[in-house]
């Protein structure tokens, strides 16, 4: 079994070396995808249902990398 792969957002923030709200702004700009970098986590929450994200640290990284590396931090939010 290869283990859990995802994470909260504050784990995957760190282990990235970014903050969360860069996390969360990779997210709402479409530049993490749902199902492959990201996924709601509904697990241990009530209605009405605001779900939060877990991310795969792997896959986030290598876009994480990507979009650092080529400069293109400064897109407006």
């Amino acid at each position: 079994m290869l283990g859990d792969i995802w994470s909260s957002s504050e784990l995957t923030a760190e282990q990235l070396g970014i903050t969360e709200i860069k996390l969360s702004f990779l997210r709402e700009n479409g530049i993490l995808k749902p199902g492959i970098h990201w996924k709601s986590s509904p697990l241990g929450q009530k209605k009405p249902w605001k779900p939060k994200p877990l991310y795969n640290v792997k896959m986030c990284r290598k876009i994480v990398n990507k979009f650092y590396f080529e400069g293109n931090y400064n897109i407006a939010a």
